[in-house]
């Protein structure tokens, strides 16, 4: 029988390939540098082939060595995966638990769902990811995170979606506006012209002109923000309109700033808030229990 690489030598290569060097690989791998270098060696001379390039100035990887890392990866992830099942077969929802979450979701939700989620599974660690829904799912097919929190509508390929609720917009604007006076807005009704948005590469930006029915142009572009608390300053400081995700005005991000959230007509489009995670994940009855926990405390929940 072929003698196989082992997962310690695999994670060697993985953390050289990752790190392009022998000192920073080995602590990530929590081991010394001649420990790493050896296992190295020892995985050359297992399939009888180069992987690693070393020279005084820097260390490369063979093309044969990045095809390698390629498919270590996945030998990784799938090893992990056993490891997991075999945890939540025993205690589910214990152990770590990688969630990648979206800054539109992640600061308004969290602090609700995070005590009583500790309360129900001590056992539990959450280790938390927040970016933006592109570079999270990215993420999330590499195997760098288990599960994501994101808001629909969002292109998500082959990801196992579970829908959480729908999180309806509302119009913020100052008290002495004159939209303030209105009980439901028309869309029609919304001065595009002031109209300030999130920055580019935020699918909050994307889902707010969905709402509006308007075209990426049609909008203030001189004004924009990276965070809803920035988007909410300027407003305050008479700049222009927002909408904002009931979830985060419900939150009381509007606390202290005197503006107004003036509800849209009937017939606006909300966004659907999600998680989603890996079809191939061993977890899945676990991810749908958290679902089920997070969905008590979204907008469709208390």
């Amino acid at each position: 029988m072929r003698a196989l690489p082992t997962l310690r030598q695999l994670r060697y290569l993985v953390a050289l390939a990752e790190h392009k060097h022998f000192g920073r690989a080995a602590e990530a791998c929590f081991a010394t540098q001649s420990t790493l270098s050896a296992g190295l060696q020892e995985l050359e001379h297992l399939l009888d082939v180069k992987l690693v390039e070393r020279s005084k100035r820097r260390v490369m990887l063979t093309p044969l060595g990045d095809a390698i890392v390629a498919r270590a990866r996945t030998v990784l992830r799938e090893a992990e995966d056993i490891a997991e099942l075999a945890s939540a077969s025993k205690d589910p929802l214990s152990g770590a638990l990688r969630l990648g979450v979206i800054p539109t979701i992640g600061p308004y939700l969290l602090p609700r769902v995070l005590p009583p989620l500790r309360q129900s599974y001590p056992n539990l660690r959450l280790y938390l990811r927040e970016d933006m829904t592109a570079r999270l799912l990215e993420a999330l097919n590499e195997g760098d995170i288990d599960v994501a929190l994101i808001a629909l509508p969002f292109q998500t390929d082959e990801l196992e979606v579970q829908g959480l609720g729908m999180d309806p917009f509302l119009l913020a604007c100052r008290a002495d506006d004159p939209l303030a006076k209105a009980s439901a807005l028309e869309l029609d009704a919304l001065p595009d012209d002031r109209l300030l948005l999130l920055d580019e590469g935020h699918c909050l930006r994307e889902h707010a002109l969905a709402a509006c029915r308007l075209e990426p142009s049609r909008h203030r572009d001189d004004f924009r923000a990276t965070s809803l608390p920035t988007l909410v300053q300027m407003v305050a400081n008479n700049l222009g309109i927002t909408l904002l995700p009931k979830m985060a005005v419900d939150s009381g991000l509007l606390a202290g700033t005197g503006l107004l959230a003036k509800p849209l007509a009937a017939s606006a489009p909300a966004r659907e808030i999600a998680l989603v995670w890996r079809k191939t994940t061993p977890r899945t009855v676990e991810f749908n229990l958290l679902a089920d926990v997070l969905a008590n405390f979204s907008a469709a929940g208390n």
